[in-house]
């Protein structure tokens, strides 16, 4: 069984982390939250945007980036506007993180500095400064998994009122 990790790195909007973790809950990510972040996790409007998947959610909590590093291993692969990598050209292995930013300030400068040749981005019209922060997770995810063949998710939907 293939393992995918989402690491978001002090989110500051609820609706984002909200839509990423149905993400994770409908793709079988884990997601790794660390603090400090903008919102409470009881938060409303983060319960709304994730609707009722919660439970099929596997999210930890960390206090501060040494905090996750410490408790986590496996290669990781950092998500960023400003990266030289595109994000379709690197082969993600087994139990992989990949790692997003503040949706205002994106990951710090000097891990992204220590960590070239893992930094990737998502190719965009040079004038737009971003995506969502949840479609970019969105996009990360897709190719991970696309490059993994879809392990353990349903490929094939049925009609309600009609046979294929």
């Amino acid at each position: 069984m293939h393992t995918l990790n989402i690491v978001l790195l002090e989110p500051q909007i609820p609706q984002n982390t909200g839509n990423i973790a149905r993400t994770c809950a409908c793709t079988g990510a884990r997601l790794h939250l660390i603090e400090p972040m903008g919102f409470r996790v009881d938060d409303k409007k983060l319960k709304h945007a994730g609707l009722d998947y919660w439970h099929f959610l596997d999210i930890n909590y960390y206090l501060d980036w040494e905090d996750f590093i410490s408790k986590n291993k496996g290669e990781m692969f950092f998500f960023s506007t400003k990266a030289p990598n595109r994000y379709n050209d690197v082969t993600y292995p087994d139990n992989c993180y990949i790692v997003f930013g503040r949706e205002d300030a994106g990951l710090p400068e000097e891990l992204l500095k220590a960590n070239k040749e893992y930094c990737v981005r998502i190719p965009m019209q040079s004038e737009c400064r971003s995506l969502n922060l949840s479609n970019s997770v969105a996009v990360g995810v897709y190719e991970v998994l696309r490059q993994w063949d879809f392990p353990q998710l349903k490929e094939k939907g049925e009609l309600t009122r009609y046979e294929w």
